[in-house]
This record gives structure tokens, C-alpha cells and sequence, in this order.
């Protein structure tokens, strides 16, 4: 054990987990109207709670047991044979668990922001359940736990380079959110601008500090290239940032609030999977293109496709992922095959695993509420709170 490395890993799984708690919470909190904030709360609230206890009783099992090419078997589950001494790398294995365990816990939460004033409490969190254990997990195996896509698997000696998520969080994420949005249609009432910027501005920021968890500490080491990481992280946000505010102002002639930091997850998106192969000048590169091509297919999936993907996961987060992925072919530090044979493989497993899984527990609990509720808003019909004595 490495004392240098657990004492790094330790404070970049806290980093992770506020990204989640409090970070996207408030932050897809303030996009929605004031009716429904304290849905999202409890959506990202619980989703944090109970994919913790999925993770332990069979999710890590699942992405890094021993089991073969396609899954890690359950010789793992609820950490069978794992104690304070047992080590994965130059860290305690508990560690690696629990810094796994945060990226588990962000995944499913990324896609609330796809289905926020619509969807089911009940269906939400039984379907991210099922979703973490089914889709995610086995792409953390594939990628990341030695699996088909990895080195040796079935792209030969180089595979998949995917440093901290690009594939396995934000492919994932923004695929299973497009499909939900899309199976679930439009909200009854989509005018209402977002009731708190303060909020989403607040989260942003938050999102942005743990990302140097995020990224950094997929490295499990505390040694130059988590530096690296960390600061080609920033690179990108500060610069995605700028370049979506320039190209709103250009469009429609002024820079917004919501729409700065939405460039910042943009950047943060676009850098994470390639995060622990390029420089800071690549970093600057991807940063100012993913500002602009963000944007741009926010605009295409709501105005063109007509999708109410309703907190732009797919276009931020997913689109986001994919190009960083590419971008590290383009770069010259992955094989071409691999990234998009993976992306393709991936990405067709996520939208027909989604679909299933959501037709599935639709079956049992309704995917959406009924137009009462969402009218009278889903805080007070699904939880018995609001935030606000006054709400829209």
C-alpha cells in the first residue's frame, strides 16, 4: 500500500460523491420550475442511497470481480473476501470499492435529468437500480475491469482508451437519457424558464470542483499524471465555457448564466475520457470546440428532433463523452478501431438494455405520472413538500 496514493484516492472519492450530493442536485434543481425542485432532490438523493447498497451487494462484483470477457461474476459480492488489507494496485481495496462506488452513484444520476417533471419516484428509482446492475457495471468490466473491450480483448493488444469515463459514464448516461425521453414524450408544459439560475450556477461549481476528484483520481495515484489530469480538466472547462457563451452571444446577442455553465459541463465531458492522454494544448482544443458542439445539438435534439430531453443530458453529456472519446484517436493516443467499436458496441447495448429495462419496470410501476401531478407539480403529489410557500 501506498500511503501517498490512499491518502489521494480517499479525498478524490469525497470529491466524486459531492459532485452527485450536492452538486447536480442543485444543479438540475435550479433548471426545473419551482413546482418540482424538490423532486430532483430526492431523485439524486435517493438514487445516491440506493446505488450505494446495489453496488456493495453486486455492482462492483459485477465491473471488477474475476469472472470472464463479458462480466465479473459474483465472486466479489458484498465484498467476499475483502478486508482493510486486501489490495487492488498500491491501494486498499475498500478504497478502489468506494471510489467506484461514487462513479455508480453519478451515472444513473445523470440521467434524472432527462425525465425531471414527469417521471414516476417509484419508476425512477427501481429502473436506475436494474440499469447500474445491468448496463453500467458490465461496460465498467468491459472497459475498465479487464473485459472484451480492454487490452487483449477483442480489439487485440490496444483497446479501448477511456480514462475516466467518457464511454462508461457519459455514453452510457446520455444514450439511456435519450431513450427515456423519448419513450416517455414531451412535458404537458414545457414554458416555463428555469426557476433558479442561482442554483444551477451553485451546482455547476460544485460539478466542477469534484470533477478534479473525478479525473484526477482515475489515475489511483498521487503522482504527476493525476496533476496532469486535474489540470487538463480545467483547461477544458474554463475554455468550453467561453466558447459557449461567445457562440450564444453571436446567435441570440447575449451570454447567459444557465448557458456559461452549461459549456462548463461541456468541457468537463469532453476532457474526462480523454483526460489522462493529452496535454494542456489538446485540452484547449477540446474544450473550445465542445462549447460550440454542445450547443448546438442542445438545439438540434429540442428544435430539430423535437425531443424533451429536458435538462439536455444527451446533447451535454453524451455527445460530450463521445467526441472526448474520438478525440483521443485524433490525437494519435488510441487506436481508431477501438474507440469507435467501442462506441458502437456500447451504445447499442445501452439503448436496447435501457428500452428493455424501462419497458420492463413499466410493468410494475408507471414510467410517468398522471396529468394531474404534473400539473399540481410532483413535490407536493409525490413527496408531500415544496420548497416554496409561492410556486409555478
Amino acid at each position: 500500500m501506498n500511503g501517498a496514493d490512499t491518502a489521494w484516492i480517499i479525498v478524490a472519492t469525497a470529491l466524486v460523491l459531492f459532485m452527485t450530493l450536492p452538486g447536480l442536485a442543485l444543479f438540475y434543481g435550479g433548471l426545473v420550475r419551482a413546482r418540482n425542485v424538490l423532486s430532483v432532490f430526492m431523485h439524486c438523493y435517493a438514487i445516491a442511497c440506493v446505488m450505494s447498497v446495489a453496488w456493495f451487494v453486486a455492482g462492483y462484483s459485477i465491473a471488477f470481480g474475476d469472472g470472464n470477457a463479458v462480466w465479473g461474476g459474483l465472486g466479489k459480492a458484498m465484498l467476499l473476501g475483502i478486508d482493510a488489507d486486501t489490495l487492488a494496485g498500491t491501494l486498499p481495496e475498500v478504497l478502489f470499492f468506494a471510489f467506484q462506488m461514487t462513479f455508480a452513484i453519478i451515472t444513473p444520476a445523470l440521467i434524472v435529468g432527462a425525465f425531471v417533471e414527469r417521471a414516476n419516484f417509484s419508476w425512477v428509482i427501481l429502473f436506475s437500480t436494474l440499469w447500474m446492475l445491468v448496463c453500467y457495471a458490465p461496460v465498467v468490466h468491459w472497459i475498465w475491469g479487464g473485459g472484451m473491450l480492454s487490452d487483449g480483448g477483442i480489439f487485440g493488444e490496444t483497446g479501448a482508451r477511456d480514462f475516466a469515463g467518457g464511454i462508461v459514464v457519459h455514453e452510457t448516461a446520455g444514450l439511456a437519457a435519450l431513450v427515456i425521453a423519448v419513450m416517455l414524450g414531451s412535458r404537458r408544459d414545457k414554458s416555463k424558464p428555469p426557476h433558479n439560475p442561482g442554483f444551477v450556477m451553485i451546482g455547476a461549481s460544485m460539478l466542477w470542483v469534484g470533477w478534479f476528484g473525478f479525473n484526477g483520481g482515475s489515475q489511483l495515484a498521487a503522482d504527476g499524471g493525476a496533476a496532469m489530469a486535474l489540470t487538463v480538466t480545467h483547461i477544458s472547462a474554463a475554455t468550453a465555457s467561453v466558447t459557449w457563451a461567445i457562440w450564444e452571444r453571436i446567435k441570440y446577442g447575449k451570454s447567459s448564466l444557465v448557458g456559461i455553465v452549461t459549456g462548463t459541463i461541456a468541457g468537463l465531458a469532453s476532457i474526462t475520457p480523454a483526460s489522462g492522454f493529452v496535454g494542456p494544448v489538446e485540452a484547449l482544443i477540446i474544450g473550445a470546440i465542445a462549447g460550440v458542439l454542445c450547443q448546438e445539438m442542445v438545439n438540434v435534439i429540442r428544435n430539430r428532433l423535437v425531443i424533451d430531453d429536458t435538462l439536455d443530458v444527451f446533447a451535454v453529456h453524451g455527445v460530450g463523452g463521445i467526441f472526448g472519446t474520438l478525440m483521443i484517436a485524433v490525437f494519435g493516443e488510441a487506436s481508431w478501431t477501438a474507440q469507435l467499436g467501442s462506441l458502437a458496441i456500447v451504445g447499442v447495448f445501452t439503448v436496447v438494455v435501457t428500452y428493455a429495462l424501462a419497458k420492463l419496470v413499466a410493468i410494475v410501476v408507471p414510467m410517468r405520472v398522471d396529468q394531474e401531478t404534473e400539473h399540481t407539480g410532483l413535490d407536493l403529489a409525490q413527496h408531500g413538500e415544496r420548497a416554496y410557500d409561492h410556486v409555478s
